[in-house]
This record gives structure tokens, C-alpha cells and sequence, in this order.
């Protein structure tokens, strides 16, 4: 099936908070131990389009199953041309190309605003994301150690980095 991306709207908030809190509440993708409401993602879709930075959503057979978007890696004015970015795709959907072709849109989005550097903070037990960046020319430039905790364990941080 043909996976559509395009710009996230307010009637797909439902979709994109069920896979944000399916990911919280079942992987290390996301380090927060809570879900969220609607009000929360709509606060999120509202700040994103304010900064005006891109929420995309992955499209299959009129369902979205998977969304990223970017954000500014730090609040300093030195850090105004990276960004940092995520990708999150529905369980059942996963490992049909959909992470792919939405990171190849927002690492496309991000040229064209004119930023430099795109960074991918991925947990070290990610392996797909790990290879998934690597083979969209991200390279590791930092491993932190223990740095987080979910599920009962320590985590590593992976960061990635590519150069737009």
C-alpha cells in the first residue's frame, strides 16, 4: 500500500496521541512514564505550527499510522539552525518503510527553513532507529551513559547527527 505523508491537521490528533502514549506506556522511545491527554497534543500541534515547524503524519489506506515532526534542539540563539527531531510509528505498522519516508520529509523540511544540523536523540537499545539514521547519513556523535530510566532500568542516549 501506498504510505501518503503530509501535513499534520487537528483531526489527527486522536491517531497521533494514541501512538504517542502507546510508545510511552510500551517503549523507550519516549522517557516519560505518563500519558497525555488531547489538550496536550493540541498545545504541542499549536506550538509547533506558532514556531512554524512541520507536524507530518504517515498516511496508509486513509489511516495515519505513524507521525514526527522537529522542534529547536536548545532555546539558545547559537543553536537557531539545528534542530532536533522525532519519528513515531504505530505498533502495527512498523518496519514497512513509513519511519523512512517520514524522516526523509522532515530532514527535506528542515533544508529548506535553511537549518544546518538535524540531531536524533535515540535510546542505545533502539536498534532499528539506530539503523535507520545510519542509512539516512546520521552519524553518533555521543553516548550517554545512564542517563535515563524507564521500565525499572537504566538507559543509554545515542546522539545522532546529521549535517543538512
Amino acid at each position: 500500500m501506498t504510505t501518503v505523508i503530509r501535513a499534520a491537521d487537528e483531526d489527527d490528533l486522536p491517531a497521533i496521541l494514541a501512538i504517542y502514549n502507546d510508545a510511552v506506556a510500551n517503549t523507550t522511545a519516549i522517557w516519560n512514564d505518563a500519558t497525555v491527554d488531547l489538550d496536550n497534543r493540541r498545545a504541542w500541534l499549536a506550538t509547533r505550527r506558532a514556531q512554524d515547524y512541520p507536524v507530518l503524519v504517515a498516511v496508509v489506506a486513509d489511516e495515519v499510522v505513524g507521525y514526527g515532526s522537529f522542534g529547536d534542539f536548545r532555546a539558545f540563539e547559537g543553536y537557531r539552525f539545528t534542530v532536533e527531531h522525532s519519528i513515531y510509528v504505530a505498533e502495527g505498522a512498523r518496519r514497512r518503510g513509513i519511519a523512512t519516508a517520514l524522516l526523509t520529509a522532515l530532514i527535506e523540511r528542515a533544508a529548506v527553513l535553511g537549518k544546518h544540523v538535524m540531531i536524533g536523540a535515540i535510546a542505545a537499545d533502539n536498534e532499528a532507529s539506530l539503523r535507520l539514521h545510519e542509512a539516512h547519513g546520521f552519524v553518533e556523535t555521543g553516548r550517554m551513559p545512564e542517563v535515563g530510566t524507564k521500565f525499572g532500568r537504566w538507559l543509554d542516549l545515542v546522539f545522532m547527527q546529521k549535517r543538512l
